[in-house]
């Protein structure tokens, strides 16, 4: 699946009969931070080469290369969050 670059996301629109500002902010905020929880615990996973070496030579590479892909993931996502957040901030100010 092709990511929306940043400026394509939907961000929701403020108004009076959809859900407040503040609860808006608070959910994606809550879920940003979850996210930056996971990248956390994502590099206490990071691979070891001690744990790889006896499968091959590029058995650690490997698994370095997919670490690495799984973090960018999480990394994507916190920065869509985020961008979604700035969305609501934004109204928010007008």
């Amino acid at each position: 699946m092709n990511r929306p670059d940043l400026k394509d996301l939907k961000v929701p629109t403020i108004h009076l009969n959809g859900t407040s500002s503040a609860s808006l902010l608070e959910a994606n905020k809550e879920a940003y931070l979850a996210v930056r929880d996971a990248l956390d615990k994502l590099r206490l996973a990071a691979p070891n080469g001690r744990d790889f070496y006896v499968q091959s030579d590029t058995a650690f590479t490997q698994a370095a290369l997919e670490h690495r892909a799984r973090a960018e993931k999480l990394l994507e996502v916190a920065r869509e969050l985020e961008h979604i957040a700035n969305g609501i901030y934004a109204q928010d100010e007008r």
